[in-house]
């Protein structure tokens, strides 16, 4: 038997991963926080930071736009 999963299926998928992404900027975000409140921030650390933040905003546009082909 052959199951094909619906595009509302796929799209609860997608979801759940945006959520994960979520999820993990928002962490970063308050991590960034935390390292800027220090009396002596870590440079090195910050831009780690930042440049997780970027990567994981490219991940959830790429995302973003599967869901809204699984829309169409």
């Amino acid at each position: 038997m052959t199951y094909e999963l619906t595009n509302q299926e796929k799209a609860d998928i997608v979801n759940q991963h945006i959520k994960g992404v979520e999820y993990s900027l928002f962490n970063l975000g308050l991590s960034l926080i935390e390292e800027q409140a220090v009396a002596t921030p870590n440079a090195e650390n910050i831009a780690s930071l930042n440049s997780q933040i970027t990567e994981l905003n490219a991940k959830k546009t790429a995302l973003l736009a599967e869901l809204a082909d699984l829309a169409e």
